[in-house]
């Protein structure tokens, strides 16, 4: 049997007996039997081979502020071509995509746009960066890889934003071709991991400090939801574990939540509760901690560590003023956590 055109084989896959596959990309290593989708609804076994059915089939394409992604401490107030194909590996309760992350990547409109189309439209522009995002990149990883590789040939910056579910062996292997990442940590408890997103948590703690030993930079968010991770108690065991494991340096997003998909009944996070969460991180010796999904904050501001000098002011996604010199605080220079701009 061979496969229909619009199929691309799949990276990461292991053939079992009666025209089984069990994909081996992401934690969930799903055993499929000839004709089943996975778990994110964008690999199928057909005949006994796994393939990606997300492959050149783009759903978003848009031009953000970097802020957004959110990445604070990464060429700030750069736009970033971003970019996503339909389906995740999560199935979070709350999440703010719905419409394009619970779906098949051909049971919605797509764009059917090659690597080297992409990077030739992304030479065409301004911006000189490309994010991974709006969905979960892992389950389109053959199709991320191939625009990675080229982008790094034409010296463009990538930029991956992911809920972190990703096994060890497809991590590294793309990891030469990512100079930036932004990392869910939606819990620090294995049973809401279960719960809420489908996923777990120690796989994603192991892709954090995977990405951190690499030398990517990382950049970590916690969404925090009521009456699910918003106790005093989640915070300090997850700032704890954090401060030990070597992400003293790496900055910290605490983003509020807001009412959607399928919890339109939890409230909004409580401001006081988000200014207690950076509190906390920063009593952990966590030395970047940021608000997000809130309006006019100074906690969206930089400021440096060591002597609490202004480094970089932000109104939502702009830039106001930047003063960092070569990636150093302009008081005490310090060096500053990240890759800045003349670095």
């Amino acid at each position: 049997m061979n496969p229909r055109n619009d199929l691309h084989k799949a990276s990461f896959q292991k053939q079992e007996a009666e025209r089984k596959v069990r994909c081996l990309l992401c934690p969930h290593i799903c055993l499929l039997q000839d004709g089943e989708l996975g778990k994110c609804l964008a690999r199928k076994n057909v005949d006994g081979t796994l393939y990606s059915l997300s492959y050149e089939k783009l759903c978003a394409m848009a031009i953000d502020p970097i802020e957004k992604k959110p990445l604070f401490h990464f060429f700030p107030g750069t736009p970033i071509l971003s970019l996503s194909t339909a389906g995740c590996n999560f199935h979070c309760l709350h999440c703010q995509n719905s419409h394009i992350s619970q779906v098949r990547p051909d049971a919605i409109p797509y764009r059917e746009l090659s690597a080297k189309e992409l990077i030739a439209n992304t030479l065409s522009h301004p911006c000189q960066l490309i994010a991974f995002t709006y969905t979960e990149p892992t389950i389109y990883y053959e199709y991320m890889f191939d625009i990675a590789k080229l982008a790094h040939q034409q010296e463009i910056k990538t930029v991956m934003i992911s809920n972190g579910y990703i096994n060890r062996d497809p991590l590294l292997e793309l990891i030469p071709f990512i100079d930036a990442m932004n990392i869910d940590l939606k819990f620090f408890d294995n049973s809401l991991y279960r719960k809420t997103t489908t996923g777990s948590l120690n796989p994603v703690l192991r892709t954090l400090k995977t990405v951190k030993e690499s030398g990517v930079w990382l950049e970590i968010t916690n969404l925090v939801i009521p009456d699910h991770n918003d106790s005093l108690e989640a915070m300090e065991e997850m700032c704890h574990w954090l401060a030990n494991n070597g992400f003293k340096d790496t900055p910290l997003h605490f983003s509020r939540f807001y009412p959607t998909y399928k919890l339109t009944d939890t409230p909004p996070t409580p401001v006081k509760t988000l200014l207690k969460a950076r509190e906390i991180a920063l009593q952990h010796g966590i030395q970047y901690v940021y608000l997000g999904n809130v309006a006019h904050t100074k906690d969206e501001d930089s400021y440096c560590h060591n002597c609490n000098a202004l480094l970089i002011e932000r109104y939502n996604y702009a830039i106001r003023e930047y003063l960092l010199e070569d990636g150093k605080c302009p008081d005490c220079g310090t060096d500053i956590p990240g890759r800045w701009h003349n670095d």
